[in-house]
């Protein structure tokens, strides 16, 4: 026991010094003391003289990162306080890399889009005043003050959005900075400076923001998520169309399967994409104009005769947008959850398109046009990589994990309201920014692709087995016993072909008409009806939805 314990010893005090950290090692973690030489231990242990000329090693290494580490703090120090906002330097790569394919969601999604609808709210709120007899302190606008007010919005330039924000480094305020500036630039005209306080009356900043966003999201949608959709779904079903009559062969679960076409495959994406694209535009977007708490309290109070639920319909639906009239001091953004999701719904089963044509590109099925000076590998020179596919389902995960924590956080808010919905729905532009990229991307590939029927027939040529499924239906027909036992013998795992599939047939008693369809059978021709739903696609799109799709 007692050598035991002493060897154990021993070995534990081994161990120790090696796993004790050097001086160098002490001294590279706390910089200000000096890095001292370590003395050469003059011992038998076989541990210790192990470690001598790596412990002196790491000394001298641990000195180097010590300097290199330094420079490298100055120079990244040095180098960010030199760098400007560009698409080289941008953090979000919507804003760098991809500026190209995502920058007509700008003038809608950005801080610069914001300002401006909520520019355009307070003014077309202003003018409403100026329509309501009962406030006749707000007299109706000649003409030319009406049109100078509307160009407020309607010009309403970058250097507008910059004096915006100079103002809101005063106030803290990014609403009030909007009615300043509004005032500011109101104040020279003679007839609305009369008027300058009824600029953002008896509201509450959500009753600009609420609006503001409602119609960047509109503008969004109507002129770049829904087009960019329509050209999805436009393309998926020429697809469709010029494919309709390919003969492919299925797999399901990864394995052959009955025979369909290519052209039917791409008509069911087509049709799926388009049912919730039809979701998408019916989702209602709504707007509250109700004050504080949502119940007009300072409008009531300072007007009392006016019926002001009814001048906050007519206003908000004069903006193209539908009416909330239940709200606290936010509108709840449901109708905003409903929208995510089925965008994120959308986006799933183009997701799933993407990794089926990958599929299809991987078996050979589709060739893809290559580009003059285009590089697949930085080391395999054959390879023309799917990328824009792989591009679109990587973007699309993005878009939907962003898009998903939207429809999940903003229709809940503590009471009457709290400030977490106001910086989640800065992020709208990058849930929507990825979505109208990854749209692109799968643009971009569907445009590259060339069918390989030559590659498609070989696979069907190869398995004469997917037959086994209308023979033993024709012998049940016939009252043939155990069909499916008979063909199971047959086919499963073995090697099956076009000769000994005919041996088959030609033993069965069937009548010969049936026997004689069962023999002119191939796997190109077993495709059910898939060549008529194919070509029926469009429609089908329009019976779904009552659009043509161009």
């Amino acid at each position: 026991m007692e050598l035991e314990a002493a060897t154990s010893c021993r070995i534990s005090s081994s161990f120790s010094r090696l796993l004790t950290p050097p001086p160098a090692a002490i001294s590279f973690i706390n910089r200000d003391k000096p890095t001292k030489a370590l003395p050469v231990p003059l011992s038998g242990n076989l541990f210790a003289n192990a470690s001598v000329r790596a412990r002196r090693n790491f000394q001298c290494k641990a000195s180097n990162n010590i300097e290199v580490a330094d420079k490298l703090k100055m120079a990244a120090t040095d180098f960010s306080d030199d760098l400007e906002l560009s698409s080289l330097t941008a953090l979000c790569p919507l804003d760098g890399r991809y500026w190209e394919k995502v920058k007509g969601l700008v003038p809608f999604l950005s801080e610069y889009g914001l300002i401006r609808y909520r520019v355009l709210v307070e003014v077309k709120w202003l003018l409403k005043l100026s329509q309501i007899p009962e406030i006749p302190e707000v007299p109706k606008f000649s003409k030319a003050a009406e049109t100078f007010l509307e160009n407020l919005f309607h010009e309403f330039s970058l250097n507008d959005a910059k004096e915006v924000k100079k103002i809101e480094k005063v106030t803290n305020h990014d609403v009030k900075a909007v009615e300043y500036f509004l005032k500011k630039k109101c104040q020279a005209h003679p007839e609305i400076a009369k008027v300058l306080e009824f600029f953002h009356f008896a509201c509450t900043s959500e009753d600009i923001n609420n609006l503001a966003h409602a119609l960047m999201l509109k503008e969004a949608l109507d002129r770049s998520i829904l087009p960019a959709m329509d050209e999805v779904i436009s393309k998926i079903s020429k697809m469709a169309l010029d494919n309709a009559s390919i003969p492919m062969l299925s797999r399901t679960h990864g394995q052959p399967a009955s025979p369909t076409t290519l052209g039917k495959e791409m008509a069911i994406f087509a049709y799926r994409l388009n049912s919730l694209r039809w979701n998408v535009s019916k989702v209602k977007i709504l707007g509250k104009f109700a004050g504080a708490v949502g119940n007009y309290n300072a409008h009531l109070v300072a007007y009392p005769d006016i019926i002001w639920p009814k001048v906050a319909e007519e206003f908000v639906k004069s903006l193209g947008i539908g009416f909330n009239p239940y709200v606290p001091q936010i509108e709840p953004h449901d109708y905003m959850a409903e929208l995510f999701h089925s965008i994120i719904l959308f986006n799933n089963i183009l997701l799933d398109f993407n990794r089926d044509i990958w599929g299809y590109i991987s078996l050979g099925y589709f060739k893809q046009l290559t580009k003059a000076g285009e590089i697949g590998s930085s080391t395999m020179p054959h390879k023309v990589n799917p990328i824009d596919f792989e591009n679109s389902e990587g973007n699309l995960g993005v878009a939907n994990g962003g898009l998903s924590h939207l429809s999940m956080k903003l229709p809940i808010s503590r009471w009457q309201r709290d400030l977490t919905d106001s910086t989640v729905l800065r992020n709208m532009g990058v849930g929507l920014g990825h979505t109208l990229l990854a749209y692109k991307n799968a643009l971009q590939g569907i445009a590259k692709l060339q069918v390989n029927e030559a590659r498609l027939s070989e696979d069907l040529n190869s398995c004469w087995e997917v037959l086994a499924e209308p023979i033993q239906t024709v012998m049940r027909r016939y009252g043939v016993p155990e069909p499916y036992e008979k063909l199971k013998e047959l086919t499963r795992g073995r090697s099956v072909t076009q000769e000994s599939m005919r041996e088959f047939i030609n033993g069965l008693d069937i009548p010969s008409d049936a026997k004689s369809s069962l023999l002119n059978l191939t796997p190109q021709s077993y495709v059910g009806a898939a060549t008529e739903l194919a070509q029926n696609i469009e429609l089908a799109l329009r019976l779904v939805n009552g659009r043509s799709i161009h």
